[in-house]
């Protein structure tokens, strides 16, 4: 088997319709991608799966979708208006801007710029000559700090106090309805809030295709608990992070865990899941004991009660949060990575297949009417039925040789063969994507047969 690079994974994605590059047709705006038709699909069942995983399996579990605008005050009760920025420095040369802690980790995997301050940064990029990632000369601007929020105007008049801003993530939403959530759910503590949704950051990135990009989606968990529960809950969630992403098909040979060695001030704990991508570790989890900072601060900022009422001790308290936090870009990119493969064949012949999980793949069948004039009828109304349960594609054009190996590059788990025995007996061909192996299915079973295969719970 041949891993692709990330080029080719690239041209990959923009060939069979997974992402293309926004806004393309005007140039493009940097670091903005559209998810094509098998992208999407893509996208919409990682969702599925992280919400039978985090929301259906899990006992005290709840959904939210709360709104990208929020009042201006939760930004400033969580401390992103005073403390939400990246350090930035221009090359003299050729004027690019970079993060200076992504061009120390560019330079040295190992260096771990995160735990450091920015004159740390700083002497570290002098001391080593770290080179601009365009020009290759290293003479760069001082370090300054950017500000990742993205403001916008509430109303039609331009007044500085109708200022909102975009989400930068989403924990906010599921901290501020805590006591909606308790309140309506009738539940009691350990529970914990999920959501899926967009977030904003106008932040200078180094590329790495949809790995950082200003407009992305979180899929955000929070437990909330009492305090002294939380140490436990923390490495629950660590491991129940890898469990998931096993779950989803990743390798447990290209996860690691990265503890943080700075935290900040408010944190007891905090680590990351990292996933070997082409182009070294990147974050695809975090996991964090945020203690009871987040609704204290909105306590504070509120003048609302968040309190918890014990009703076995009659004590009252502020919860502590475990946050468990997965980047949908990132995870959509490292399974693409993960699955794609080159692999020869008997007799020197090479296909590219997308070893994707049954329930990931975005399209779960292929119907194939051998030839089209011969089973065309027939493989219509297969596809017809199919379609109503599953998600199904239809393809006539060229030898069945060929549109085997389109159905195993998009990663189309199985091939259903329309031919004579099906005319004859009402029995069709299966093909399985990853082994090539193949049997034969009675029609009036395909149903069923398909949709046991690509449940999300296997």
């Amino acid at each position: 088997m041949k891993s692709v690079t990330m080029d080719e994974l690239i041209a990959y994605c923009n060939r069979y319709g997974f992402i293309f590059q926004g806004s393309e047709i005007y140039g493009g705006l940097a670091n903005t991608w559209d998810y094509g038709p098998l992208g999407t699909r893509l996208k919409n069942n990682i969702k599925d799966a992280w919400r039978y995983f985090f929301i259906q399996k899990r006992k005290n579990s709840y959904e939210l979708d709360s709104d990208i605008l929020m009042n201006p005050t939760v930004w400033k009760a969580s401390g992103h208006l005073d403390g939400f920025s990246d350090p930035l420095l221009d090359c003299k040369e050729c004027k690019t801007r970079h993060r200076a802690d992504n061009l120390i980790n560019d330079f040295d995997i190992n260096a771990n710029a995160d735990a450091m301050t920015h004159e740390e940064m700083v002497a570290y990029i002098k001391k080593y000559s770290i080179p601009c990632l365009k020009c290759g000369k290293s003479n760069f601007t001082d370090l300054r700090q950017f500000n990742l929020m993205f403001e916008t105007k509430r109303g039609v008049i331009d007044d500085s106090s109708n200022k909102v801003y975009l989400r930068p993530e989403n924990a906010q939403g599921e901290y501020v309805n805590f006591p909606n959530i308790l309140r309506t759910m009738r539940t009691k503590l350990p529970f914990s809030i999920g959501q899926i949704g967009k977030a904003f950051r106008n932040e200078i990135t180094p590329g790495n295709f949809i790995f950082r990009t200003i407009e992305f989606e979180q899929m955000e968990y929070q437990t909330f608990c009492k305090k002294g529960d939380d140490e436990k809950l923390y490495e629950y969630f660590k491991q129940y992070g890898l469990e998931f992403f096993k779950f989803i098909g990743l390798s447990s040979e290209h996860m690691r865990f990265r503890d943080h060695d700075k935290l900040v001030f408010y944190a007891k704990a905090a680590c990351d899941i990292e996933y070997l991508f082409p182009f070294g570790w990147g974050e695809i989890n975090g996991t964090h004991n945020r203690t009871d900072y987040d609704l204290s601060r909105h306590q504070q900022f509120s003048g609302k009660s968040l309190e918890y009422l014990d009703t076995e001790t009659n004590q009252k308290f502020i919860p502590y949060v475990i946050e468990s936090t997965y980047g949908l870009g990132r995870l959509i990119l490292a399974v693409l990575c993960e699955c794609l493969e080159e692999e020869e064949l008997e007799g020197g012949e090479t296909r590219q297949v997308l070893r994707i999980k049954e329930s990931l793949a975005p399209i779960k069948v292929n119907v194939l009417p051998l030839f089209k004039k011969r089973h065309a009828d027939k493989a219509q109304s297969i596809y017809e039925e199919l379609s109503m349960h599953i998600m199904t594609s239809y393809d006539e054009a060229g030898n069945i040789g060929r549109r085997y190996r389109r159905g195993d590059a998009i990663g189309t788990p199985y091939a259903v063969t329309i031919d004579d025995d099906t005319l004859d007996n009402n029995m069709v061909t299966v093909r399985y994507r990853d082994s090539m192996n193949q049997e034969k299915v009675n029609v009036d079973e395909l149903v069923e047969f398909f949709l046991m295969k690509c449940r999300i719970s296997r």
